[in-house]
């Protein structure tokens, strides 16, 4: 069984998503970092494929994958990382990028390369859903990755409930129109009650903003799951190259 249909299986409540880019801080640390949120009881692993034009990073995720890519990041070399690791780790693996990424590697060998090493879903914001319908949707399923789709405080209710259908790893919830990284939390709670309200029948979490245990707790209210991201690339910046130490002092700070 699919590693993230195992856990929404076995768990609805109170997940934790953290975000790492891949080839950060150093090209040969990303297997270090995925294995120590594993350790650590992270719930889902969420990894980064640096882009050198994103749309939704904030300056945070932006720098990192500018570092990453310097450091000489490609999905050859994070699928090569992934592989060494794949039997090593529990969470589900979650790859974050964007459509163009993967249509230029090629989709079927993309997806190919997602399930051989361990990859259990993808992020592609910029993927609209309606494509993966039409023309995506039986080769994400011949290599058993599910797909996470995002909706936003501007999204309209219909396609919330469009989206919520199309999803088949969990729905995504930006929980304020703003680029990620933010340093205070900025929830649109009006908009997350809205989200509530409508009884979504898939796992979902909230991401953008969050960085504290009450952030994290304050979205648990309001949906199955908390992602960090910014925040967490911030304790790697600062971990002084004490990366297993850093990690596991910020996740218990969470818990």
């Amino acid at each position: 069984m699919n590693k993230l249909e195992q856990l929404f299986n076995q768990k609805n409540n109170n997940l934790l998503t953290i975000y790492t880019t891949a080839g950060y801080p150093n090209l040969s640390d990303t297997p270090v970092i995925l294995r120590e949120l594993d350790k650590n009881n992270v719930d889902i692993i969420e990894v980064g494929i640096p882009y050198s034009d994103p749309l939704a990073d904030g300056p945070t995720i932006q720098a990192t994958s500018e570092k990453a890519l310097a450091n000489g990041m490609t999905l050859a070399i994070l699928f090569e990382q992934l592989n060494t690791i794949k039997d090593k780790i529990t969470a589900p693996i979650v790859l974050m990028g964007y459509y163009n990424q993967v249509m230029t590697f090629g989709l079927e060998k993309f997806l190919q390369n997602c399930q051989e090493s361990g990859v259990s879903g993808l992020i592609l914001p910029d993927m609209p859903y309606d494509i993966y319908l039409a023309q995506h949707k039986e080769v994400f399923e011949k290599y058993d990755q599910k797909v996470t789709f995002l909706i936003t405080p501007l999204t309209t209710e219909t396609r919330i409930k469009e989206i919520n259908d199309a999803t088949t790893g969990f729905v995504y919830i930006v929980s304020s129109s703003a680029t990620t990284g933010a340093t205070e939390s900025n929830y649109n709670e009006e908009f997350l009650s809205k989200v509530k309200s409508l009884g979504l029948t898939k796992p979902h979490q909230i991401g953008f903003g969050i960085s504290t245990k009450d952030d994290v707790e304050k979205a648990w209210n309001f949906a199955n799951g908390a992602i960090i991201g910014s925040a967490f690339l911030r304790v790697l910046e600062n971990s002084n190259g004490n990366l297993s130490e850093s990690i596991k002092n910020y996740i218990s700070e969470l818990r």
